[in-house]
C-alpha cells in the first residue's frame, strides 16, 4: 500500500491492544473504532511484551484492525513495513510498553519510520531520570504534533522539557456513553460506593474501606464495590498480594460482607452497566502527579458524583464543583465526603448535573472527530509550520548514523 493523497490520512496506531489488559490498550481500542466512525481508515500496529507473545503464540497473520505484532525486543523489520505502508503514525506512548531501559526501543522503531509521526504522552514526567528525559527529547523532536489529555499534562511538557507550544495539543481522554440518564438521588436504603480499573499498589482502595468502617453504623446498607483485576504486570511480580491485604484489612474492620472485590476485567457492557448502578464514583489514589485518568474521564460521561483524592487531572476536572476532593491517604475525609453526600441529596444531585453537563467533550465521537483534524494536519505539507519542518530536520541529523545501522539490520534479516 502507498501513501494516500486523499484528505483523510491513514493511520498507524502503535500501542498494546486488547487481549493485552491494560488501560492504554482500551484506548486504542476505542480509538481505533472512532477514527473509523470519522472516516478515517485506522489500523494498530500492535507491541505485546516477550511474555505475553509466548503465552498467546502470536499468529502471524493478523486480524483487522490488527495489522502486524511485534514482541517488544524483537526485530523491527515487520513491523517498520507496516507502519511506513500508512500515512501517518500515531504514538502512544508510555515508559513500560517498549523493550530496553524505559522503553528506548521506541526511539530505534522511530529512527526508521519514514512517515511523520504523532505522538500521544499518557505520561509526562515532572522528575524525569536523564535517560528518560533523552527519551522524551527524542520523542519530541522526531514527532510532528504531541498530544496531552490534560493542561496540566501539557503546562508541564512545556514547563520540563525543550518544546514549542504551539506543537502541543490538548485532546481529553474520551470515554463510552453510558446510557447517561437524569442523575439519581442518593438514598439511605441502597447505595453503591464504586472504584474501578486495574488493581495495585498506589489505587488507595485500602483507604475506601477504612472510609467504610467509619461510617457503617450511619449507613447500614452502604456497601463499597471495586471492580477489575490485579494490573497483569503487578500479578507477575507480586501474584495477587494486593488484593489478599484489601481482603484483610476488610475483614478486621469488620466490614468484609459490604465490600465486593470483583476479580475480573471489565470493559463494554459489563462495566457501563456497574457504573450506572453506582451513587458515587470514589477514586482515592495515592499519587499527587497523575495527570491523566480514564477512570476519571468516564465517571464524569457517567455523570456520577465523585469523591477523588487530589491528582492534577481531579483538580482540572472538579475543583469548579464536579466533585469532592479530599487528601491522599486520608480515610477520615473520604468518609466526610461520602457522609455529605448521602445526606444532602440535592448537593448529590448538583454534582451529577455538573458532571453531565461538562460529558459531552469527554465522549469518543467528540475525541475522535479531534483526533482526525490533528491527523490529517500532521499529513498536510501546507499547514506545516517552520518549526515543525527544523525539528524534523534536527531528527534527521541526530539520527542519521543510527538509522543506517537499522535499515542494514533491516535488510539482512530480509535476506534470511
Amino acid at each position: 500500500m502507498t501513501a494516500t493523497t486523499t484528505s483523510q490520512p491513514t493511520v498507524a496506531i502503535l500501542s498494546t491492544y486488547p487481549p493485552t489488559q491494560c488501560g492504554l490498550a482500551t484506548f486504542s481500542r476505542a480509538l481505533q473504532a472512532g477514527l473509523e466512525q470519522e472516516g478515517v481508515t485506522a489500523s494498530i500496529a500492535r507491541i505485546v511484551s516477550t511474555e505475553e507473545g509466548a503465552a498467546r503464540a502470536v499468529p502471524e497473520v493478523a486480524q483487522w484492525p490488527v495489522v502486524v505484532t511485534h514482541t517488544a525486543g524483537s526485530d523491527c523489520a515487520r513491523l517498520l513495513a507496516a507502519l511506513n505502508s500508512h500515512d501517518v503514525v500515531l504514538v502512544q506512548h508510555e515508559f513500560g510498553i517498549f523493550a530496553g531501559a524505559d522503553g528506548d526501543e521506541i526511539l530505534r522503531i522511530l529512527d526508521a519510520v519514514e512517515r511523520p509521526v504523532v505522538t500521544v504522552l499518557h505520561t509526562v514526567l515532572t522528575a524525569p531520570t536523564m535517560h528518560q528525559r533523552f527519551i522524551m527529547q527524542r520523542l519530541i523532536t522526531r514527532s510532528r504534533a504531541l498530544i496531552t489529555m490534560t493542561q496540566t499534562g501539557r503546562r508541564n511538557l512545556i514547563k520540563h522539557y525543550d518544546v514549542h507550544p504551539d506543537r502541543v495539543e490538548v485532546i481529553p481522554h474520551g470515554a463510552a456513553d453510558v446510557s447517561r440518564t437524569d442523575p439519581q438521588l442518593l438514598t439511605h436504603d441502597s447505595s453503591t460506593v464504586l472504584t474501578w480499573g486495574l488493581l495495585s499498589e498506589g489505587k488507595g482502595i485500602e483507604w475506601g474501606i477504612e472510609a467504610l468502617a467509619l461510617v457503617q453504623d450511619q449507613y447500614p446498607n452502604l456497601r463499597y464495590l471495586v471492580a477489575g483485576q490485579t494490573h497483569p504486570k503487578v500479578r507477575l511480580a507480586e501474584g495477587e498480594r494486593y488484593r489478599f491485604a484489601l481482603m484483610h484489612r476488610a475483614r478486621s474492620l469488620g466490614v468484609w460482607d459490604r465490600v465486593h472485590l470483583i476479580d475480573d476485567y471489565l470493559d463494554g457492557e459489563a462495566l457501563a452497566r456497574i457504573i450506572r448502578s453506582a451513587a458515587i464514583v470514589l477514586l482515592p489514589y495515592d499519587s499527587k502527579d497523575q495527570v491523566t485518568s480514564g477512570v476519571l474521564t468516564e465517571a464524569v460521561v457517567a455523570g456520577k458524583p465523585i469523591i477523588a483524592t487530589r491528582f492534577p487531572h481531579a483538580i482540572e476536572l472538579l475543583a469548579s464543583g464536579a466533585g469532592i476532593l479530599v487528601d491522599q491517604k486520608d480515610p477520615a475525609g473520604v468518609a466526610e465526603a461520602i457522609s455529605r453526600l448521602m445526606d444532602d441529596p440535592a448537593l448529590a444531585r448538583s454534582m451529577a448535573l455538573q458532571t453531565h453537563a461538562i460529558g459531552e467533550e469527554f465522549l469518543w465521537s467528540t475525541v475522535s472527530r479531534r483526533y482526525a483534524q490533528l491527523l490529517a494536519m500532521a499529513t498536510s505539507p501546507k499547514v506545516r509550520s517552520p518549526l515543525a519542518r527544523a525539528a524534523e530536520s534536527l531528527s534527521v541529523l541526530t539520527s542519521a548514523s543510527a538509522l543506517s545501522q537499522r535499515q542494514a539490520t533491516i535488510m539482512e534479516a530480509t535476506k534470511r
